[in-house]
């Protein structure tokens, strides 16, 4: 785990989350198992098993901003059709996450 900062948008009419609850977040370019790239811009239901199966509430969505800070602070700005999520950490934490990314959000309550 690392030290970051999290401050997430998520829709509270189809999943709740407490103050107090402990979560595990997951960051995803892909769902698929055997980590072969995603398709970003279409969804194509299968039964074939993926990373989505083992979390609660998944999100696809993107990054649209990176502001790096002078103390070696990054802050990474994620849309999610229009949920939004900022993620403030070290950059040498989070140097993989690039401008424009997409990435998926699995969440689910430990």
């Amino acid at each position: 785990t690392f030290e970051c900062d999290l401050l997430l948008d998520i829709n509270c009419e189809i999943y709740s989350l407490k103050e107090a609850d402990k979560v595990t977040l997951v960051l995803a370019s892909t769902l698929h198992l055997d980590g072969s790239p995603a398709d970003h811009f279409s969804y194509a239901p299968s039964s074939e098993p993926t990373l989505a199966d083992n979390y609660e509430y998944v999100m696809h969505g993107r990054v649209f901003d990176i502001s790096y800070q002078k103390d070696g602070t990054v802050v990474i700005a994620f849309s999610y059709g229009g949920l939004l999520m900022r993620l403030t950490g070290e950059q040498r934490h989070l140097s993989n996450i690039l401008p424009d990314m997409r990435l998926f959000l699995l969440l689910k309550k430990d």
